[in-house]
């Protein structure tokens, strides 16, 4: 995250980051981001960074948002390759930097291919 927001501040909250407690199969993990924020003009989310601390690549998207996206939620599938916990950070058109996190245990570890 350090290279993603170098040292600036991290609060936790308005973030939310919803994953299945326990994936059967890594390759293929559903996930849901949300953030509070009325996405106006004045006051929306500008991106949406998501990491895996044990993935081989731990930012593993980015998605860029406006105030005509409506509302900040994204789903979409990841792939994680252990146990670990998943950190959505949302940076706002303020500039402030806000978070959520989710532990997901794995049974089936995806992103072996990077580990060897």
């Amino acid at each position: 995250m350090r290279n993603a927001f170098g040292n600036r501040p991290i609060q936790p909250g308005r973030v939310a980051l919803k994953l299945p407690a326990l994936a059967e199969n890594g390759n293929s993990v559903r996930m849901q981001v949300s953030v509070e924020s009325p996405m106006t003009d004045a006051d929306h989310v500008k991106t949406v960074h998501v990491f895996a601390e044990a993935n081989p690549l731990p930012d593993i998207v980015r998605f860029e948002l406006g105030p005509l996206s409506g509302l900040a939620q994204i789903e979409t599938r990841i792939r994680v390759a252990a146990e670990q916990h998943i950190t959505a950070v949302a940076e706002l058109s303020d500039g402030t930097l806000w978070s959520g996190s989710a532990h997901i245990v794995v049974t089936e570890a995806a992103c072996l291919d990077a580990l060897i």
